[in-house]
């Protein structure tokens, strides 16, 4: 492409050989490498300014260009003017345009002359570059949450030990109205990053589409310029508020300029007056921050109408969506798998799960008060957290039927169970369970016996039971054997008393006098 220079270099040879030289337009494009288009226009534009060869040879190339190239004057008369800060506050809500605006424009002023539509755009684009930097980008209402730690920590002392520990600073900024929240948590991990997020979702009162991060460790489990990947906490949090979590690129600052310039923001207005302050807990720190936070979001801009409150009130506040009806509870996950006792160790206490999943791979998801199992995406369990170290939590339904039988057993169900059969079968129940060193010795005993009454019924199996408990023979072999030999059917056997068989007046009956030491005789 030619340069300006020798553009206009040939236009002006162009002029001379059709001017003086008198030759047709084609031939002169061939000449010049020109197009005839070319050739036509500036022969007109000479003839309308009124130039003939021989005033044009006396002019330079400079000016030429001048006399030829200058832009027809605009003749703007009284034109409307233009709301250039409602403009552009306007272009933020979502669906509104700059043609839509230069129509209202145009409604608005209908017995007035107005810009024609380039003209109201190359306007509102001049305002919008004399802005500062961080209100250039174009942010719809509701769109995008933008949220970072401030570098600088707030200094908190133990008052009983003088220990001094850090407080790291969380801000959330909203594209669109600039509308600035700020907290101290006690780090930057996983829990810190996820409770500043649901309080500046609660501090909003809504919720926004788009939350945009750095990559930090803590919500990013693999950072990639194309595809980042999310933890699972960090995706629990979001599906919970109905939202999504776009981090932005690595090293790229300015795809989150808003929260860069929020943080400047909140150093300079909130921590640099807290500088000289001392606080003895977070929550007296964050008292501390949410005073100034109130003033700094409510101080007018230098160059729009109106403050950060102002325009969340009326930009962001309509546009964000409904909070969730219970708030979100902190969660961490931890992959388990899942031992032959159908149970999972989370911090040292057991935990069980449908025995189904014995060796399978599962996530634990834990709350300060609860334990929930998940496998392939689904709760499988949930329990109760608990803080006993060695112990179990376990669920009946969760067991074998085998291991959940066994465990239904107990001495006084077996007790309940005999006393409904007969007095005697309750007492030789008793018997087996108290002769053992330990009550469940004697369960598949008393499941024996008590399994009778199934094939001889209630009646003969108490009186079996009470011939066993006349002869001394309190076992199952022996009231099966009374049974199958059918004695139960049978009258008891007498019992015959001791007077009946001994004899008080027989000569080798000695008597309690024969025990006694004789006396002395002195």
């Amino acid at each position: 492409m030619p340069t300006p220079r020798v553009a206009m270099r040939k236009i002006k040879e162009c002029l001379r050989l059709k001017l003086d030289c008198d030759l047709s337009h084609e031939r002169i494009a061939l000449s010049l490498g020109l197009s005839k288009g070319v050739v036509s226009k500036y022969v007109a534009r000479a003839e309308a300014a009124g130039l003939d060869w021989p005033a044009l040879s006396a002019l330079d190339e400079t000016q030429v260009a001048a006399r030829l190239c200058a832009p027809a004057p605009v003749v703007r008369g009284d034109r409307a003017p233009i709301d250039l800060p409602r403009v552009h506050r306007e272009l933020r809500h979502k669906g509104v345009t700059r043609h839509l605006l230069w129509q209202e424009y145009c409604e608005a002023n209908a017995d007035r002359a107005t810009y024609q539509y380039t003209q109201f755009c190359q306007h509102h684009q001049d305002y919008a570059g004399s802005l500062r930097r961080s209100m250039r980008q174009l942010h719809r209402a509701g769109e995008k949450l933008f949220v970072d730690y401030a570098g600088p920590t707030v200094g908190i002392v133990n008052p009983d030990t003088g220990e001094l520990r850090r407080a790291h600073i969380f801000v959330g900024v909203l594209g669109a109205s600039n509308y600035t929240y700020a907290c101290a948590t006690a780090g930057e991990k996983q829990v810190d990053w996820l409770r500043g997020l649901s309080q500046a979702m609660a501090f909003f009162g809504g919720v926004p589409a788009l939350v945009v991060p750095d990559n930090p460790r803590a919500l990013i489990a693999h950072p990639d310029r194309y595809e980042p990947e999310l933890n699972r906490a960090a995706q629990d949090c979001a599906r919970h508020y109905g939202t999504a979590i776009l981090p932005a690129r690595p090293r790229r600052p300015q795809d989150k300029a808003k929260a860069e310039v929020g943080v400047q923001v909140v150093e300079r207005w909130i921590l640099a007056r807290l500088r000289h302050q001392c606080f003895f807990t977070l929550a007296a720190l964050n008292l501390a921050i949410a005073e100034l936070l109130a003033e700094m979001n409510a101080r007018p801009f230098k160059k729009l109408d109106g403050s950060r409150r102002t325009w969340f009130e009326t930009i962001d506040r309509p546009a964000l969506m409904p909070l969730p009806a219970q708030p979100y509870e902190l969660a961490q996950f931890k992959p388990c798998r899942v031992n032959i006792d159908y149970h999972v160790d989370i911090d040292g206490h057991y935990y069980s799960v449908p025995h189904a999943l014995v060796r399978k791979a599962v996530e634990a998801r834990i709350t300060d008060t609860t334990v929930e199992i998940l496998h392939a995406g689904q709760r499988v369990a949930s329990h109760a957290r608990s803080d006993a170290r060695g112990r179990h939590t376990t669920v009946p339904e969760h067991m074998p039927a085998v291991h959940r039988a066994h465990r239904e057993w107990t001495p006084g169900r077996f007790l309940r169970w005999a006393a409904d059969i007969g007095p005697a079968t309750c007492q030789l129940v008793e018997h087996l369970l108290t002769n053992r060193p330990h009550p469940e010795m004697g369960y598949r005993s008393c499941l024996g016996l008590l399994s009778l009454a199934r094939h001889y019924g209630h009646p003969r199996l108490e009186a079996a039971c009470t011939r066993a408990l006349a002869i001394g023979s309190r076992t199952r072999k022996s009231v099966l054997s009374i049974l199958q030999g059918g004695l139960d059917q049978q009258p008891l056997p007498t019992v015959v008393a001791q007077t009946d068989w001994i004899s008080p007046d027989h000569d080798n009956l000695r008597g309690p006098a024969y025990y006694l030491e004789p006396s002395t005789t002195h």
